[in-house]
């Protein structure tokens, strides 16, 4: 295995972690905006408002998106295994 098969490899991972990490950051990342706009007008400093509406709307996308996150990394993961014997080789 070389190094360039090993930089393509962790390049693969890397994007793979950001595509699959991209919808549940960024919905928590909107809902902290706009609790915070909300709070920002309202006046109310409460620690829990900013906190809770992030947890129900991570769940909320897990819940969603999960099973295509879930095959996704497995078919990475996959494809990892069978490039093995490829690999060493």
């Amino acid at each position: 295995m070389n190094a360039q098969a090993v930089l393509t490899f962790a390049q693969e991972a890397l994007l793979l972690l950001l595509t699959v990490s991209l919808p549940v950051l960024l919905t928590v990342m909107v809902v902290g905006l706009v609790v915070s706009i909300f709070q920002a007008v309202t006046q109310i400093n409460e620690s829990t408002l900013s906190f809770v509406p992030k947890m129900v709307a991570a769940v909320v996308v897990f819940a969603v998106a999960g099973p295509w996150m879930i095959s996704t990394i497995v078919d990475f993961i996959r494809r990892t295994f069978e490039n093995i014997p490829t690999a060493l080789g």
